[in-house]
């Protein structure tokens, strides 16, 4: 009698029809036709190979099924052999999955990563990273063809929030003017219409929480300071109303209608600061990844909303501490704020004074040609802190409101550039490959959400909030939603690709910027094919580089090794971004990156690297500058900013070297 050793180190009896069972499998899974009188003659080969094994009682689960491999090839099943080997290997994968779900849930008891700054640490985010952890293995074991789980757990392709690939999508710009002004049912009753200012900013906090509960990604008030505008007006008009009946003077009626309306504008700007960051959503595990797009008042009411929500948002939270939420948008534009002669010029000024103190907001050029265009048709661009971007729609009409992008997947570029060592007709060839199997999988992902239904999302789809939901009922499918929103196709590692074809990154040759924009281009056209072709809009997309970029240059150090500059360090380079360790001045930098942003059509972003504390005059010079002397839209302000660990006071570089710790006087 031999006993068989697990592969837990348990002894169990043999047990020949486990043999027959698996070649059975085999067989089924290879579509290779054998007759079952051949399975049992192999079965037989593979038992007399183990009975001569006379001097072993014990034998291990791999030593057999190797000999079931001998054997077939032996008997000149050589196809057979290869199912069987692939089936014994799938029925590893999935034991390793099994303990590595397992080693994943023990490491979230003990604490959530924080690959987001809005995720806690609470029972509630440990409980939905361990969902969010097995619906992964779900869907690369179950749900997606294996040409796809393979590209994604190799790193050729990055199939972005996988937990969710079945359940939802991505980002959402909020129709809010509407839903304020219709008012609207988050499930548990209807929210009526507001009628001050203080309600209309709760419930903008609500809506985004709300939204959020129905998504994977961050969500925008796409207007913020023109959509709350008439309800500063209605409040306006109430205090006046009110001062008027408690008998204050008629020559002083103006001054203290407005001394008391700004009272309140203000208090409602820090709840929306302090809600932002307090309130949770998505079952209480971090609260709403927001941004607000503001900068273009269409009256003096929303100046207000605009100069209080910067002026509440640089206070910070309750002791000075940084708010996290929301990114903001500051839209700049000619002839409204940016010259020191326009009408709203001090809202620039002061959007670049908060942004020294606090490096928040980031601006966006209204100004380059790919806005104006939209602009010019009365449609206002907008973007998200999470750099989603879009205005055209080939199912519709442009604009942003209710519509955002669907899902995104990212290229490996650096990876390519490895594999055309130096040939760049081989890189181009690599690269469409690449494409042709993002497009596929996107599709693969769009079909899988087709079978969800408005009820599946009630709040977003249900209440109406995305466009294409309009005449949906609870059981109707998302697909005509889907049908607006953006399908992005993005890149990450540019300048080292650049590295590896010619030896140089774009920040240091031109011949090089002319290949990268050759490189990026080719994406752009090609998205642009696929959106006629299957009449959905495919976009062009710098991916954010935060934690993928590290994730894709692990991978390829397994694969390729220490390559020097591109594979021995800790992350590749954000999209196309010119290395940030790279000596170029801010306006060399930001000429370099200007031109990829009217290519990346499905979001992108530009940083300025300071390296220490800017003053709002610096940011004011550098933003005015690129937005009159390039095609740049979209910047961000970049600096380390100190706290005191004991009051969380901003500190300066000077305090600390001279106490040589992070405490201050307090």
């Amino acid at each position: 009698m031999k006993y068989v050793l697990k592969r837990d180190e348990r002894r169990v009896k043999f047990n020949e029809e486990k043999i027959e069972n698996a070649l059975i499998k085999a067989v089924s899974g290879s579509g290779i036709d054998v007759p079952f009188t051949e399975i049992i003659n192999v079965k037989n080969s593979v038992l007399e190979r183990i009975n001569a094994l006379r001097d072993e009682d014990v034998i291990s689960v791999e030593e057999i099924q190797n000999l079931v491999v001998e054997t077939l090839k032996d008997n000149k099943h050589s196809d057979l052999a290869q199912s069987y080997d692939t089936y014994r290997r799938e029925r590893t994968r999935q034991r390793e999955v099994k303990s590595e779900i397992m080693q994943t849930i023990h490491k979230i008891g003990v604490e959530t990563d924080r690959d987001n700054a809005n995720v806690g640490n609470n029972f509630s985010a440990k409980l939905l990273r361990i969902a969010s952890e097995s619906n992964k293995w779900h869907i690369l074991l179950s749900v997606l063809p294996k040409e796809l789980a393979r590209a994604h757990e190799v790193g050729d392709l990055y199939i972005h929030d996988l937990d969710s690939y079945n359940l939802t999508v991505n980002c959402l710009h909020i129709p809010t003017s509407k839903l304020l002004r219709e008012g609207f049912n988050t499930g548990y009753g209807t929210i009526n219409p507001p009628k001050h200012i203080e309600v209309a900013a709760e419930l903008l906090c609500i809506i985004l929480q709300s939204t959020q509960n129905d998504m994977f990604g961050g969500q925008s008030h796409p207007n913020f300071d023109n959509d709350l505008a008439p309800y500063v007006k209605l409040t306006k008009n109430q205090i006046r109303k009110e001062c008027e009946e408690i008998g204050v003077p008629a020559d002083r009626l103006d001054e203290v209608t407005n001394k008391l309306l700004f009272k309140k504008l203000r208090q409602a700007m820090q709840a929306v600061v302090f809600n932002l960051n307090t309130m949770h959503s998505r079952a209480g595990s971090q609260v709403p990844f927001s941004s607000i797009n503001i900068g273009i008042p269409r009256s003096d009411e929303a100046a207000m909303v605009c100069q209080a929500f910067l002026e509440e948002y640089n206070k910070g939270m309750g002791q000075g501490e940084q708010p996290i939420f929301p990114n903001i948008i500051f839209r700049v534009k000619e002839g409204v704020n940016r010259e020191t002669t326009d009408p709203y010029y001090y809202l620039f000024q002061l959007a670049c004074h908060v942004a020294a103190n606090r490096m928040n907001p980031t601006f966006m050029n209204i100004d380059s040609d790919f806005n104006k265009k939209y602009y010019d048709m009365g449609i206002l661009p907008a973007t998200m802190g999470c750099r989603t971007y879009l205005c055209s729609n080939i199912n519709g009409e442009p604009g942003v409101e209710g519509r955002g992008n669907n899902a995104p997947a990212t290229i490996n570029l650096v990876r390519l550039g490895i594999k055309a060592k130096k040939d760049i007709n081989k890189f181009f060839e690599l690269f469409d490959n690449m494409i042709d199997l993002a497009e596929k999988q996107l599709l693969h992902r769009f079909e899988i959400l087709c079978n969800l239904k408005v009820k599946d999302l009630p709040f977003v789809a249900g209440q109406h909030l995305m466009k294409g939901s309009e005449n949906l009922g609870p059981n109707d499918s998302i697909k005509p939603i889907m049908l607006n929103g953006t399908w992005g196709i993005g890149f990450i590692g540019l300048a080292e690709t650049l590295k590896l074809l010619t030896g140089k990154h774009h920040g240091e040759s031109k011949e090089s910027q002319e290949l990268g924009i050759k490189i990026i281009t080719h994406l752009r056209e090609r998205c642009d094919k696929l959106t006629q072709k299957h009449k959905m809009n495919f976009s062009c997309y710098a991916t954010p580089a935060e934690g993928l970029s590290g994730k894709f240059t692990v991978l390829d150090q397994k694969f390729y090794g220490d390559i020097p500059w591109i594979t021995d360090k800790n992350f590749y380079t954000n999209s196309f971004h010119v290395p940030v360790d790279y000596p170029i001045s801010i306006a060399e930098k930001l000429a370099i990156e200007a031109p990829y942003h009217a290519l990346c059509n499905g979001g992108h972003i530009s940083y300025v690297e300071f390296d220490n504390y800017p003053t709002g005059e610096q940011i004011e010079k550098v933003i005015r500058w690129a937005y009159s002397n390039t095609n740049i839209n979209y910047v961000g302000i970049n600096f380390h900013i100190r706290y005191c660990r004991e009051c969380a006071r901003r500190r300066n570089a000077e305090q600390i070297a001279k106490r040589q710790k992070q405490l201050c006087d307090c």
